[in-house]
């Protein structure tokens, strides 16, 4: 399977995101997830009758991941990797982290995954907790969440590509 060469995952609602995020999680690793496994999930958790109501109103969440869904397989194809329509965001304690990197006038190059994981286990996590930015229980499992993100993207990923504005 060929992944898409342009950033598919910015076309996706953030239902439709969490969704794909939640069955990939749950999958075995071996196996490579498509939209039309994908749809055949989403079509399997509505029961019958729901889906013959869904149809004719169009009214429920579930109906309309379907349609995007649909919409997705038909502009992408069926065996598009489900993974590639996953949108890659920090949480907020881990984007505030981020930003402060970004922000801090002694770094002059490109803030890199890498380099942020660098600086919270330099102190800046603690820092931050101590300067009132994050809360002490925010900063338990920061250090996990940046860990998974340069596993998914590599330690040269950009940092701010990863700031969830909210």
């Amino acid at each position: 399977m060929i992944r898409n060469s342009i950033d598919v995952a910015t076309r996706v609602s953030p239902n439709l995101s969490t969704l794909i995020e939640n069955r990939l999680n749950r999958a075995e690793l071996e196996q490579a997830i498509t939209l039309a496994d994908m749809r055949g999930f989403v079509t399997g958790v509505l029961t019958e009758a729901f889906s013959e109501t869904e149809q004719l109103h169009h009214f429920d969440i579930n109906e309309s991941l379907l349609d995007e869904l649909n919409a997705l397989i038909d502009e992408f194809g069926e065996t598009a990797l489900a993974v590639d329509f996953v949108q890659e965001r920090a949480s907020e304690p881990l984007s505030r982290i981020i930003d402060a990197v970004i922000n801090d006038k002694d770094r002059k190059h490109p803030q890199t995954l890498g380099m942020i994981k660098e600086a919270m286990v330099s102190g800046l996590s603690a820092s931050l907790v101590g300067a009132g930015v994050l809360d002490e229980d925010e900063d338990d499992d920061l250090l996990a969440e940046i860990e998974a993100l340069i596993g998914r993207h590599g330690a040269d990923a950009l940092a701010e590509a990863f700031i969830r504005y909210e």
